[in-house]
């Protein structure tokens, strides 16, 4: 039996059903799990003090391309709206192999984690030159991190009217063939699983009917969740029209592309119908809203959503299209966007927060992440207050507003993957070198 006692934290947002707070309290954690929380619990195990820091659940990534990582700041696609971003990136991204994928999950994952980060998904839809998701599961496994990759996959090209080129294609055979290998290896439904696998075929321009289709179909054979992007912004509603004749709301459903194992990326675009409709089926979505504003595709109608019941989590994007992977700074973003769009009183510090770890296990079907609870899974982060962030806050616990960006504990599964602001778990300092001697062979 493992035990670690967090002793004596300022403040634990539990994000429990009742949103308590709890002052001056201990979290007992016993095999990966919260087995108590409380004020002057005891342990035979090991103790690692918690004053002056807010304790939280683990935070949740719903939405990232951990790949991108090695394409931050490409010159070319800094400045351009979605469909001449990738036009930019596809040929550089033809590039990679595993090694690339790797490393730059490694360090994507690495930076997810120094940002309070416990829980991620992952969409990869590119596999070029014998890639493989095993190589992101493979580099999960080293950091410690939970995880949620998705088979995703590009099967349109440019010369059959799609937008990737023809190099970055597969044949939809075998999508689903390598889907049910994936699957079959390493998916783990039971409670506190630390691998689950999803299929996500990239996109309505990238894909065929037929794909979406049998992808649906197969996930509900497995037991699988399905993801994908939809409504991103202004050209992808054109497309949806132009291609399907109906709004991406109603391409989703015609396909099967709704439900409580279904989660979107974006949806920047949906109007009223889709949102009813998203919110009846329990359909999820991972807002973005750092890579919302780098792409230049509007601000999500969260607000709106939230108010109707749609599961809404956050993710971080591509660091490609956001530049990094810090999910508190996210968190922060989504409720500023929310006060632009709809006023100071739209979204509040902890509803932002809520939905970036409650909320984001939802929309993953993790329901056993996200709060700290008895029985829940130990994923917790612990913030340091006393720094130079916080100084002069009269409400710590409301994070988001005076910090910090960056958490001085993570805990997943009851492992410590974060200590003092450091990776635990990994040669951090060679990991990034390796990222950037790679980066600079893609730039030749």
């Amino acid at each position: 039996m493992t035990e670690i006692l967090i002793r004596n934290a300022d403040c634990i947002l539990t994000m429990d059903g009742d949103r308590r707070e709890l002052a001056g309290a201990d979290i007992q954690i016993r095999d990966g799990a919260i087995a108590a929380l409380g004020p002057d619990l005891t342990t035979t195990g090991a103790v690692i003090s918690a004053r002056g820091c807010v304790v939280t659940p683990g935070l949740v990534n719903t939405h990232h391309h951990l790949y991108q990582s090695l394409t931050r700041a490409v010159p070319g696609g800094q400045d351009a709206l979605l469909f001449g971003w990738l036009k930019t990136l596809y040929p550089i991204w033809a590039r990679f192999g595993p090694e690339e994928v790797h490393v730059s999950a490694l360090t994507g994952l690495a930076e997810l984690a120094l940002s309070g980060c416990s829980l991620t998904s992952d969409h990869l839809y590119l596999y070029p030159n014998g890639a493989r998701l095993d190589d992101t599961i493979a580099a999960a496994g080293e950091i410690g991190l939970r995880f949620h990759p998705t088979r995703g996959a590009m099967s349109i090209g440019e010369s059959d009217g799609g937008l990737p080129p023809d190099t970055l294609v597969e044949r939809e055979a075998e999508i689903l063939a390598d889907a049910i290998r994936v699957i079959d290896a390493f998916h783990d439904p039971e409670e506190g699983a630390m691998v689950r696998v999803g299929i996500a075929p990239c996109s309505p321009f990238s894909v065929s009917r037929d794909l979406m289709r049998d992808a649906a179909l197969l996930a509900r054979d497995k037991g699988v969740m399905l993801h994908t992007h939809l409504a991103e912004n202004d050209e992808d509603i054109a497309y949806s029209l132009a291609h399907f004749g109906c709004r991406p709301g109603q391409y989703a459903e015609d396909l099967g592309w709704t439900g409580a194992d279904v989660w979107h990326a974006h949806c920047v675009k949906l109007d009223g119908q889709e949102i009813d409709l998203f919110a009846r089926s329990r359909t999820g979505v991972a807002h973005c809203p750092c890579s919302n504003c780098r792409l230049g595709s509007g601000i999500a109608p969260v607000r709106a959503m939230r108010d109707a019941g749609v599961p809404v989590g956050l993710g971080v994007d591509g660091s490609a299209s956001n530049d990094a992977g810090n999910l508190i700074l996210e968190a922060r973003q989504s409720m500023l966007l929310q006060r632009v769009a709809n006023g100071a009183d739209a979204m509040s510090a902890r509803e932002a927060l809520e939905i970036a770890t409650r909320g984001g296990a939802d929309v993953l079907g993790r329901p056993d992440c996200g709060r700290l609870e008895v029985g829940k899974r130990a994923d917790i982060a612990l913030w340091d207050v006393t720094g130079i962030d916080s100084a002069g806050s009269w409400d710590p616990a409301a994070l988001l507003l005076a910090g910090p960006t960056k958490v001085k504990h993570l805990f997943v599964e009851g492992r410590q993957v974060v200590r003092d602001g450091q990776i635990a778990t990994l040669d951090l300092p060679r990991v990034i070198e390796r990222q950037n001697t790679l980066a600079r062979a893609l730039m030749g």
